[in-house]
């Protein structure tokens, strides 16, 4: 995929602190108009990799480019073009959720100051907070301040959205909406990638997806792509079991011993589950079902970094 069909593109991407490589030679593409899970476990690196994206740190080897344009050199003309919520929001608890906005769109010198107010107000109701707009931000729950945090990501049109753990502190309602509105944006033509360690939320809402596990890049691609990546299993549910177990390990499979009426086996390379029925029907097996399931995302996932998810959501 060529650097113009790219949103993201990292090469030799790495970030030490003292003698701890965080981020270790990461190579992201993320392509623009996808919806990117950035998915992997608590420490993991994907918050230090976030802020070298978007200068926020500085990167100790590789190179960056957000929108086809060199980081940390071209940042002035980019950043604009770039909404992001890093590591839960931080405002003035004393201002309200509309003067909190307007105080920092003021300090955004590409905005117009005359259509402030009603941009504030714009992206105070695309996430939910028009009802709030004039309470102290003091007063917000952790879930509103996450989403006042997304609304400054939004006051103004953006061609692409850095989001870490945006459903950080979220009630199931609020997880739902944001949830749809990282939908909305793509739909928009922005580009959204989405930092998470909840496997749930990436699942529901992402196209592509890059799994980190102590500090590299493990997997990427599209969802797909990495679903088909996983192990197929053929299940038959038979009386007869030993005989079935023969017929399949005489196809090459693996079959399982377990005591209940099925034997599981993996599918190899040239092996189909048409194959299989046909084999046990032609030794006088007697096929009660057969059912074949994909490895989940969870499977596959935790077989690349060693750990589990929060699949809960």
């Amino acid at each position: 995929m060529s650097t113009a069909e790219l949103a993201i593109e990292t090469h030799g991407l790495s970030k030490t602190f003292g003698r701890q490589r965080v981020v270790d030679d990461l190579a992201l593409a993320v392509p623009r108009g996808s919806v990117f899970g950035f998915l992997g476990p608590n420490g993991s690196g994907k918050t230090t990799t976030i802020r070298m994206l978007l200068g926020l740190a500085s990167a100790g080897a590789g190179d960056i480019r957000l929108l086809g344009e060199p980081i940390p050199d071209a940042a002035a003309e980019v950043l604009p073009r770039v909404g992001a919520l890093v590591e839960g929001p931080a405002f003035y608890p004393f201002l309200s959720g509309r003067a909190n906005l307007a105080r920092l769109d003021t300090a955004d010198r590409y905005a117009p100051s005359k259509t402030r107010a009603a941009r504030v107000d714009a992206a105070l109701d695309r996430v939910g907070l028009g009802h709030a707009a004039d309470k102290k931000a003091h007063a917000y729950s952790l879930g509103m301040k996450q989403r006042l945090g997304l609304a400054n990501a939004l006051l103004a049109p953006r061609d692409l959205l850095v989001l870490d753990e945006p459903t950080n502190g979220l009630d199931p309602q609020g997880t739902r909406e944001v949830r749809a509105l990282i939908r909305s944006l793509a739909d928009d033509g922005a580009t959204v990638f989405v930092s998470s360690h909840l496997l749930a939320e990436i699942e529901q809402v992402c196209t592509h997806i890059g799994v980190m596990s102590t500090g590299r890049l493990v997997a990427q691609g599209s969802l797909d792509e990495l679903r088909a990546e996983g192990t197929v299993r053929v299940t038959v549910h038979t009386p007869d079991r030993d005989q079935a177990r023969g017929v399949l390990a005489a196809l090459g499979l693996a079959p399982d011993h377990s005591r209940d009426d099925t034997v599981t086996a993996e599918l190899v390379p040239g092996v189909l589950a048409e194959g299989v029925t046909e084999a046990l029907v032609l030794a006088g097996v007697r096929v009660r079902g057969l059912t074949v399931a994909g490895a989940s995302l969870e499977d596959r996932f935790v077989a690349l970094t060693g750990e589990g998810f929060d699949v809960a959501g």
